[in-house]
């Protein structure tokens, strides 16, 4: 295919001789590529390889032809070639042509091919071989270097057999030449081969071509080339040979130039003879130059035959002696006696001007112009003689030039190859650019010229780089003519421009109104671009188009070959052109053979495109005998190529042909069912019904499939169904009572699994009661609990059978004071989660039930916080208080409990009779392997046998200062002690209080009472106001300050006696929530940021009104204002002194009587509460009063 746009040149003279076998032998050898092939990718080679196993003789053909375009050392996988190439050649049954591709590919494999030189030899010297195949073997053994020069003796011997074909024995004589001096001391006998006159003529020339190749192993034989050719009775085509050899033998040769001298004005030798010599004073540099005077008489002497004068010339030329000539070549190609094919040859001599010929580019335009001489003639003498103007010439002769361009009576032809020419020019040319850019613009030029003016402009480097805009508007321009946007197309390909218009070649190379060989053109240009890769699926899609010349769509494949390798799905475009009735309209290669190469190449020869290619395009044969696991990855490649079939019916159809085919060859399993399905279904949407229905047949045969998959179908039905009412429950009541609530729905259209998945499944169950998640956590007040706020360094003591700890013995943080004991650690290390059986045991205000509100602040898990005051009548009726629907089914939460699936809290057990306490044990050690935690105050009761105790300990002194520095973050924001001044205060009323001055039991009594969180946090809640707390009375001391600003704000005396009596009330009925509305101004005060006596909870009920109740921040707090009912020298309060020793809801109170009774009263009490605890033995109270009792005395 042309890439420029310039004269085509007709053979050389030299090949209308006899000895043009030679020559056109040589241009016609499979691995010969005038184009250089890019280096090949591994996945060319692949494809190459994969090819070469193909069932089709011509595919290895193709294949073997494609190794010839690329360079040895640029060939992976030589040693696979070369023995796939061997086996090839051994094959008898194989076309001789594809052997002798074979051959020939072995002897460019370099080492190795070498190995298979034997085997080469044995074919060589095989009579019963194809002539062509020994030919090419012959061939290949000369292109095998050393390996190949000691088989000359037998290349000689298949020369001289008689019968083989001369034609195919001068090609073998080609062989010769490629052994150099690998084996000269076989010279003699090639020299014996040639003189001997019995040979025949035609062989005995192609040798003697061969020895002017051999060099200097040849040159020493120059003498007997010489005698050779002086012997007038030598036959004519030897002799000419001879002279051409000569020609090729450099300084050996021009020792004879003045014997090719006497033949050339000879007029009595014989016309090829003469050609042949002028030819070799050609070759022969200086030596030759010596003749010239010879040559351009010749050329001169119109009685001297035309093919003689034609080589004087081109003689001249290669001599550079045209020069002075210039003139009398004019006048030779004027001559209109003189063939046209003779005339055009004779141009080149034209192309060797030079400098010194451009004093006669008048001459030459005047020639160009004249009419009489044949266009074509003077188009050659353009294109020659403008190349190679020279600097000097161009400059001089450039207005004459660009007026002979614009002279509209010059024939097209002619003043487009001078465009041609100019662009060829280089430096020189560059003062053309900007007048070829003209021509090329201007619509009314002459198409050929506009577009040989822009092949110029493309060959015209940087200079011709700053027209690309217009290069690119022509070729966007559909109204110009095709083949000037083609050369537009190249030029930009030429400059390195192209990649940013390839959407525009892409454009138009779909026009279907341009010429095809234009189109094709714009294939190659495409094809080769350094960024093609990207536009393979557009020309994939082009490839589909059935109305695109065939000859464009061919060429459009062809440039596939260098972009990018396909997808399996890709390359059934290419595959599909296998099934074209009408191969021969596609070109040379219009061969459904040719057709499974390209497949294999472009594929990249991977398994998936050689199981492919067995079963489709054409194979030689089905294959019989196959295995299950074959059929199954072939059914799933079929699945993979049929994505790419859609629109390629030829292709489409076969496949679907192959897919049933495949189907009914072995017994499928269960697990297939999907793949068979999948075709099946593609088979029915393409309308393939007779393959469909063998496809659904394979399907029916797998044994217990149908039930199977109805089976399977109601289960992911089922499944599918559950699921998403799981996922609508928490949204739709309806959903919850008609499913989930109703036990005999679930359990019915559950089948037994849905209530054990909902049980076991921690997902299920967390969507089971998210609707439920605030009121299981309602009692717990997480939303007034400030994690950050948190003390996690308080100590437990850890029951005997708790693993050791892990890591170093934590300090108790004091100096001197030691490491902690292996039975004490941080409560947060020792109980990071509910895990298990848990009894929490310790003091009020310890920080037990702060303890837990930060466990369910960080669980992941379900749980439920309960206050022991309402488990009276059980712990699953108190979480069915909490619960509707499903989850209030008793026996699904003894499922849960028992499984561990929710954790329970149990807040306060000291708060609750023994009955309800005995309740809550059995339950605890019913579910042991529930995890269920517990706190408590110190009591007289037995705890679960299955429950781990831990105690809680006091703060220590060191983490006093610590925990009182970490209220900060609990302090009001308005509070008037803070940062920096807060931590002095905090310092300073540490050193003050603790003192060692003071007295033991005092000093005791003090660290006590620090020691507790509770207690802490009022004394910093006063330090933050600027306050100095008393400790004795703390409560006291803090209702004072209330009081006091109650009456400022409300302007009335603090209702304590009316209060306390609500309290009083509400303990008795075991109510939490405060009077909002008989003590709204109360509670406005005791909410207050600085004394946080009392919290606030609000929520929505199920009407979405909001809601919003009061508490008690701590039971301390309570215990004093109920104290108020336990004071006073009346009969109810002695009556109530008596009345709730037992009763624990009243356990704190009993504490602060030891404070605040006088001390004969307190005395009274003690005997009281000591006679108490004798008949009941229960000493949980009497004993803290005696200690406490015995600190105030």
């Amino acid at each position: 295919m042309l890439t420029t746009l310039r004269p085509t040149k007709k053979p050389s003279p030299f090949i209308l001789y006899p000895l043009a076998f030679i020559l056109s032998f040589l241009f016609s050898l499979a691995w010969v590529n005038a184009e250089e092939t890019p280096k090949p990718q591994d996945w060319q080679i692949n494809g190459i390889v994969s090819a070469l196993d193909d069932g089709h003789e011509q595919v290895k053909g193709y294949a073997l032809q494609q190794i010839g375009k690329y360079k040895l050392q640029d060939i992976k996988k030589t040693e696979d070639i070369a023995q796939k190439a061997a086996n090839i050649l051994k094959d008898e049954k194989i076309d001789a042509s594809v052997r002798a591709s074979a051959a020939s590919a072995l002897g460019n494999l370099g080492e190795a091919g070498a190995k298979y030189a034997p085997d080469i030899l044995n074919f060589l010297k095989d009579q019963k071989e194809d002539a062509q195949v020994r030919a090419s073997a012959a061939y290949a053994l000369g292109n095998l270097g050393e390996a190949g020069a000691k088989y000359a003796p037998d290349i000689l011997n298949f020369l001289k057999d008689e019968k083989v074909n001369a034609d195919v024995r001068g090609n073998a004589a080609s062989a010769l030449e490629n052994l150099k001096e690998a084996e000269a001391k076989y010279v003699p006998d090639i020299l014996n081969f040639l003189k001997d006159q019995k040979e025949d003529a035609q062989v005995r020339a192609s040798v003697a071509y061969a020895l002017g190749k051999l060099g200097e192993a040849g040159a020493k034989y120059a003498p007997d080339l010489a005698n050779i050719l002086k012997d007038q009775k030598a036959d004519v085509l030897v002799r000419a040979s001879v002279a051409y050899a000569l020609g090729k033998l450099g300084e050996a040769g021009a020792k004879y130039a003045p014997d090719l001298a006497n033949i050339l004005k000879d007029q009595k030798a014989d016309v090829q003879v003469r050609a042949s010599v002028a030819y070799a004073l050609g070759k022969l540099g200086e030596a030759g130059a010596k003749y010239a005077l010879d040559l351009a008489n010749i050329l001169k002497d119109q009685k001297a035959d035309v093919l003689v004068r034609c080589e004087a010339a081109r003689a001249l030329g290669n001599l550079e002696q045209a020069a002075k000539y210039a003139p009398d070549i004019l006048n030779f190609l004027k001559d209109q006696k003189v063939n046209t094919i003779v005339c055009d040859q004779a141009t080149s001599a034209l192309g060797n001007l030079g400098e010194d010929g451009a004093q006669y580019a008048p001459d030459i335009l005047d020639f160009l112009k004249d009419q009489k001489v044949d266009a074509q003639v003077r188009a050659s003498a353009a294109y020659e003689a403008l190349t190679n103007l020279g600097q000097a010439g161009a400059t001089k002769y450039a207005p004459d030039i660009l007026n002979f361009l614009k002279d509209q009576k010059v024939d097209a032809q002619v003043r487009a190859s001078a465009a041609s020419g100019l662009g060829n020019l280089g430096k020189a040319g560059a003062q053309y650019a900007p007048d070829l850019a003209n021509i090329l613009k201007d619509q009314k030029e002459d198409a050929q010229v506009r577009a040989s003016a822009a092949s110029g402009l493309g060959n015209l480097g940087k200079v011709g780089a700053q027209y690309t805009p217009d290069l690119a508007n022509i070729l966007k321009d559909q109204k110009v003519d095709a083949q000037v946007r083609a050369s537009a197309a190249s030029a930009l390909r030429n400059l390195e421009q192209a990649a940013k218009y390839a959407p525009d070649i892409l454009n138009f190379l779909k026009d279907q109104k341009v010429d095809a060989q234009v189109r094709r053109e714009a294939a190659s240009v495409l094809g080769n671009l350094e960024q093609a890769a990207k536009y393979a699926p557009d020309i994939l899609n082009f490839l589909k188009d059935q109305k695109v010349d065939a000859s464009v769509r061919g060429d459009a494949a062809e440039a596939l070959k260098s972009m990018r390798q396909l997808e399996l799905a890709e390359v059934v475009v290419v595959l599909n052109y296998i099934y074209e009735p009408n191969q021969g309209k596609f070109g040379n290669e219009g061969k459904f053979e040719y057709w499974r190469f390209l497949t294999y190449f472009l594929g990249g020869g991977t398994e998936d495109v050689k199981t492919l290619l067995k079963w489709v395009g054409n194979p030689p044969a089905l294959p019989d005998q196959i295995k299950y696991q074959e059929c199954k990855q072939t059914l799933e490649i079929f699945r993979d190529a049929w994505q790419g079939s859609p629109g390629l019916e030829r292709f489409q159809k076969d496949l679907a042909d192959k897919i049933a085919n495949v189907a009914q060859k072995v017994d499928w399993q269960i697990k297939d069912v999907n793949s068979l399905q999948t075709h099946q279904k593609n088979l029915q949407a393409a309308e393939y019904t007779t393959q469909a229905d063998a496809m659904q047949k394979a399907i029916n045969k797998i044994k217990g499939w149908q039930l199977l998959l109805n089976t399977r179908n109601t289960i992911l039905f089922h499944i599918v169904f559950w699921l998403a009412l799981i996922f609508a429950y928490p949204k739709f009541p309806q959903v919850q009572a008609i499913f989930f609530w109703n036990p005999w729905v679930r359990r019915i259209l559950g089948v037994g699994y849905v209530g054990f998945l909902l049980t076991w499944v921690p997902f299920l169950r967390r969507k089971l009661f998210e609707p439920f998640k605030f009121s299981l956590l309602a009692d717990a007040g997480l939303d007034n609990f400030q994690d950050k706020a948190y003390f996690p360094e308080s100590l437990v003591k850890v029951p005997p059978s708790t693993p050791p700890r892990l890591t170093a013995p934590l300090a108790r943080g004091g100096e001197g004071e030691g490491f902690l004991s292996p039975d004490m650690r941080p409560i947060t290390q020792a109980l990071p989660s509910i895990n298990g059986q848990i009894v929490l045991i310790g003091d009020s205000g310890l920080g037990k039930s702060m303890f837990l509100r930060h466990l369910l602040k960080h669980s992941q898990r379900i749980v439920v916080f309960l206050p022991a005051q309402k488990c009276d009548n059980g712990v699953i009726e108190a979480i069915q208080k909490k619960l509707h629907g499903q989850a209030q089914d008793a026996q699904f939460l003894k499922n849960l409990i028992y499984s561990g699936a929710i954790d329970i809290c149990i807040d306060g057990l000291n708060e609750i009779t023994a009955d309800t306490r005995a309740k809550i044990t059995q339950f605890v050690e019913y579910y042991f392997r529930g995890n269920i935690i517990m706190t408590t105050q110190p009591l007289e009761w037995i705890p679960p046998s299955t429950a781990k105790i831990y105690y809680l300990q006091p703060l220590e002194q060191t983490q006093i200062h610590k925990f009182l520095i970490s209220r900060q973050l609990r302090i009001p924001q308005n509070a008037q002690v803070q940062g920096a001044d807060y931590e002095k205060a905090c310092e300073k009323y540490l050193v003050e209080i603790l003192k060692n001055q003071q007295p033991s039991e005092e000093l005791a009594a003090v660290q006590r009472i620090l020691s507790n969180p509770m207690d802490l946090t009022v004394v910093a809640l006063m330090l933050s106001q600027g306050k100095q707390p008393d400790l004795f009375h703390l409560q006291e001391q803090q209702y004072k300050f209330i009081a006091a600003e109650y009456l400022q704000e409300w302007n009335q005396e603090f209702p304590l006696k009316k209060f306390a009596e609500a309290v009083y009330q509400m303990r008795l009925h075991d109510q939490q929530a405060l009077p909002a509305e008989e003590f709204y101004q109360v509670l406005m005060s005791l909410e207050d940021a600085k004394y946080k006596m009392v919290v606030s909870r609000q929520w929505k009920d199920d009407k979405g009104e909001a809601q919003k109740q009061y508490y008690f921040r701590h039971d301390k707090i309570m215990d004093f204002f109920l104290v108020q009912k336990f004071l006073g020298n009346n009969t109810e309060a002695e009556a109530r002194l008596i009345d709730h020793m037992g009763d624990p809801r009243f356990r704190g109170v009993y504490f602060l009587l030891a404070t605040l009774l006088p001390l004969d009263e307190a005395k009274q009490l003690r005997e009281k509460l000591i006679q108490y605890a004798a008949d009941t033995k229960d000493h949980t109270v009497s004993d803290t009063f005696v200690q406490l009792l015995r600190t105030k005395m």
